[in-house]
């Protein structure tokens, strides 16, 4: 891996599946500690439930201690630059994880670390979740090449780092996005001159989730957008997660959402709740995925 764990775009094959490998040998290996007398600064701009126990436990789990910043207390990019809390928390800390609004605060705050910065989420992507998903759809024995995985709804930093996976691992990904709310163009052209997996954007989601094997869906409002809630929801009406459409995946497939949701908006309680649901595996799956990347980054092995 390089210094930093910014997209899923910093990883190659053997990195992807060595990083599941070493995922299931720490869920065993109870005893390892490879952050012992190691500290982490966590730097959140936006809230979390989620993403700040997963990481704070792990961190704990490997032997290292957790530093919760919040936003208030950094001000980060506006009370002090990104290359100032960079310079200075990179004297204190093994490590920086960072949850933030931009994608370019992530950027400058890995070129002025000295030591490695994790991406826990930027408007861009949300590479910790989609590893974690990996590792979910790998548990219920999906994972294979060209499996297909539908995803229905906005065209957002899951989607983003979905298109970064299927540059690396042959998958078969299928995009039912509404016009106008596609992931970013370059990230998308990028995946698809990459001829590593089949790509498609369509509109009509039943034919989009058609046999599929995994049918993910999002927020259709993400942290930033909520004055867009109201055309958002008049946008993607037909692009909900529910029984009827699930009948058109096949008999065994799997639903996902990265959480939180937004009930009877993208996705019902049928289908979230319901025994083809594995979002909570997922959750939980964030703890172990993370605590692998950063034993690969910062972790005594």
């Amino acid at each position: 891996m390089t210094k930093d764990f910014l997209s899923i775009a910093d990883l190659n094959r053997d990195e992807v599946f060595e990083l599941l490998a070493l995922t299931d040998s720490l869920k065993v290996q109870k005893d390892v500690k490879p952050l012992s007398g190691k500290t982490v600064a966590m730097i959140f701009q936006k809230p979390s439930l989620r993403t700040r126990v997963s990481f704070e436990v792990g961190i704990i789990q490997l032997g290292g201690q957790g530093i919760f910043l919040t936003d208030e207390g950094v001000g980060l990019g506006v009370r002090e630059s990104a290359a100032d809390v960079a310079n200075v928390v990179s004297r204190f800390n093994d490590a920086i994880v960072a949850r933030v609004f931009s994608h370019q605060l992530l950027l400058d705050l890995a070129k002025h670390a000295t030591v490695p910065v994790i991406n826990a989420l930027s408007d861009l992507s949300h590479p910790c979740q989609i590893m974690a998903d990996l590792y979910t759809i790998r548990q219920h024995n999906k994972l294979r090449d060209h499996v297909k995985i539908a995803y229905v709804g906005d065209g957002n930093n899951i989607v983003n780092s979905w298109l970064e996976l299927s540059s690396i691992i042959p998958i078969h990904l299928t995009l039912a996005i509404p016009f106008g709310y596609e992931p970013n163009k370059i990230i998308f052209d990028k995946a698809v001159n990459a001829k590593v997996s089949k790509i498609e954007i369509i509109r009509d989601p039943k034919n989009a989730v058609n046999k599929a094997d995994v049918v993910y869906t999002d927020t259709w409002t993400s942290m930033g957008k909520e004055q867009e809630k109201t055309k958002r929801i008049y946008d993607f009406w037909e692009y909900q997660v529910n029984s009827s459409l699930l009948r058109h995946a096949t008999k065994d497939v799997i639903v996902m959402h990265c959480l939180p949701a937004h009930r009877g908006e993208e996705i019902t309680d049928e289908a979230l709740d319901g025994k083809q649901s594995v979002v909570n595996d997922q959750a939980e799956n964030r703890l172990h995925i993370q605590k692998a990347i950063m034993a690969k980054l910062i972790g005594k092995l």
